[in-house]
């Protein structure tokens, strides 16, 4: 291997090992009757590689298991025979401890004192492939992230919560992996509950003999009154051999078996209710499973999956939002019973905000009924959802961990939650004009300073930062303005016409809306001088693009909406709105998901592209930038 093909393995280390093992694998034959990877000595290209392998925990537990016998031969040298290297890695090591102490600064406490971390941690993300990644589960997910690979040097588990057939799509289980992606969460192992099914059955069958659960065929509504009353079921006495017999009949879908689910044999009368006698399994003849097709005709619930599949998985940390606090001994209950390897609880606090419902089943209707474009509706709280409204990853990510995972539940508002997207965007954006299409105002530019043929300069795209580029603006005799702006004007007052300079209103036609009007320029004017600053347009000398400008609301109509409220009765009666612009033509060059500044109007999100569908025009989204309009 040449240098820069070391150089290029060292910075190629960083993912999982189905990314990392080719590298691997060339490192090895490289090494083959050599004693470092470059020259005599510990070269720049051994250490970096080195450090690299060392701060991978799949890289270091592969090589240390010793089956690529050369490359175990270097690592154990060089850490043996070069203790200076190792100080780098206590660098690493210190680097994580300031990101700790920097989220702590910024107002959330990263202090958990979580148990037995010297030990390892290993922690996990647990979605149900039912519906699109929401801004609560974006908290879950970016909390595991955070405690497994910066604060510890640790593990990040995804797994696919597939118990339900009956609301679980490939669809959805597909568009989780891309939505962490794009959050930058790299899960280092990714798995799924029906991974287990064949264990999770056993276990089930294990808990029926040894008298911990039971077949029961109450219907749905006297289980739920018993439970809320503290009434033991009339099946709860069955013999073992009756219980057994019929969760045979439930895993081959008889006409008995379809009747009855199995209970853990817990409590009847417990003062928390998630102790009494939850459901374990139910049969499900009517939706094939995603991924075992009609294999299974019974499923495991969430009570008995999780924590079997945590601690078989090796998790030593799961992290949930404070609605799973009450099912926390209930956890506990099956380590205990089936006598698993202990898992640590963390509960956070979910967010919460004002005028948003996270219900996935609420969200699912409103796609479903076309209330919405679909799950990544710029209103909807998805992750894909308000990506398409102009968030970007770094606030998103800077937003949620300097909330933290404190228990404390709040209901915030939005305000919060855009400003500091706006922080993220106003130094980048670029700046653009648009002029609504409705009502426009023709200008007629006269006066000495007049161009006498249309002309055009370039401009600085961002105010503040020349690297963000230039574009071409266009000046002549013939403008247009927007209507509000020429309303305001006084025949005879000095305005500034931005990017230009400027000049003195005169001959507004009369009317409602106003028509024209003339405009004389006056360049040696002082802009510090007016109060009216407006954004015009060119109509000669460019190319006027045709523009949509959408800007959304809330879709309900309530601060905080109950479990129980009638959802059509809050809903907002009108909550997209559009209007029709020209802007300039430096806007065609771009391209979807790109993010600019209409000056004078907000910061705007590129939906489509000009040239990106069949009709010639531009598409924005209005993003919010936390202040009230």
């Amino acid at each position: 291997m040449k240098a820069d093909e070391l150089v290029a393995v060292s910075t190629s280390l960083g993912g999982d090992f189905k990314s990392i093992e080719p590298h691997l694998i060339r490192l090895e034959k490289h090494l083959t009757l050599r004693t470092y990877l470059a020259g005599y000595s510990l070269s720049e290209i051994d250490a970096k590689i080195w450090v690299a392998i060392k701060s991978n925990r799949v890289a270091v537990s592969f090589v240390r298991k010793g089956s690529y016998a050369n490359l175990h031969r270097w690592f154990t040298y060089v850490e043996q025979a070069h203790p200076e290297i190792q100080a780098e890695v206590k660098a690493a090591d210190e680097a994580r401890k300031t990101k700790v102490q920097e989220a702590s600064r910024a107002g959330a406490s990263y202090n958990l004192a979580l148990q037995e971390t010297s030990k390892g941690v290993v922690t996990r993300f647990l979605p149900e492939p039912s519906g699109y990644l929401h801004i609560g589960h974006a908290k879950a997910a970016l909390l595991s992230d955070y405690f497994a690979h910066q604060a510890y040097n640790g593990t990040l588990r995804l797994r696919l919560d597939d118990t339900n057939p009956s609301k679980e799509k490939e669809e959805y289980q597909d568009a989780i992996i891309e939505d962490l992606a794009l959050m930058g969460v790299k899960p280092d192992v990714v798995t799924y509950t029906s991974d287990y099914f064949d264990h999770l059955y056993d276990t089930c069958l294990g808990l029926i003999k040894d008298g911990h659960a039971y077949a029961d065929d109450t219907d749905v509504d006297t289980m739920r009154e018993e439970r809320g009353k503290g009434i033991a079921s009339k099946r709860r006495d069955r013999t073992v051999e009756e219980n057994l017999r019929i969760f045979d009949e439930m895993k081959n879908g008889t006409e008995e078996g379809l009747k009855n689910c199995i209970r853990a044999k817990i409590s009847v009368d417990n003062p928390n209710k998630a102790m009494r006698d939850p459901v374990i399994y139910r049969c499900n003849l009517n939706d094939p499973h995603h991924r075992t097709g009609t294999k299974w005709k019974i499923y495991p619930t969430y009570d008995l999956a999780c924590p079997v599949v945590d601690s078989l998985e090796g998790v030593t940390h799961a992290l949930r939002s404070t609605e799973y606090t009450d099912r926390n001994p209930q956890f506990q209950w099956f380590l205990d019973t089936l006598k698993l390897r202990q898992v640590y609880m963390w509960d956070f606090a979910r967010m919460n905000f004002i005028r948003t419902f996270l219900s996935k089943r609420k969200l699912a209707k409103l796609v479903d009924t076309g209330r919405v474009w679909g799950w990544d509706d710029p209103r909807m709280p998805t992750i894909r959802g308000i990506r398409r409204r102009g968030m970007t990853i770094p606030a998103l990510r800077d937003f949620i961990l300097r909330q933290g995972p404190s228990r404390n539940v709040v209901s915030m508002d939005w305000a919060s939650f855009w400003a500091t997207n706006k922080k993220i965007v106003d130094p980048v954006a670029p700046r653009h004009t648009a002029i609504l299409k409705k009502d426009h105002v023709k200008v007629t530019v006269t006066g000495d300073d007049a161009p006498a043929e249309p002309r055009s300069e370039d401009k600085p795209l961002h105010p503040k930062d020349p690297k963000v580029g230039t574009k071409k603006v266009a000046f002549s005799k013939e403008l247009i303005l927007d209507q509000a702006d020429a309303k305001l004007f006084k025949d005879g007052e000095e305005i500034t016409l931005m990017q230009w300079g400027n000049a003195f209103v005169k001959s507004v036609a009369s009317g409602d809306p106003i028509s024209s009007l003339t405009a004389e320029l006056n360049l040696k004017g002082d802009v510090r001088s007016t109060d009216k600053k407006v954004t015009w347009l060119s109509t000669q000398g460019q190319k006027l693009i045709d523009a949509e400008l959408w800007d959304f609301d809330y879709l309900i109509t309530k601060d905080k909406l109950e479990e129980d409220d009638d959802l059509e009765k809050f809903l907002t009666p009108v909550t997209a709105t559009m209007e029709e612009a020209f802007c300039d033509e430096g806007v065609s060059k771009l391209k979807k998901d790109d993010i600019i500044q209409l000056e004078r109007r907000g910061y705007y999100r590129v939906d489509k592209g000009y040239d990106e569908g069949d009709e010639k025009k531009i598409v924005l989204f209005c993003i919010p930038t936390g202040k009230n309009k």
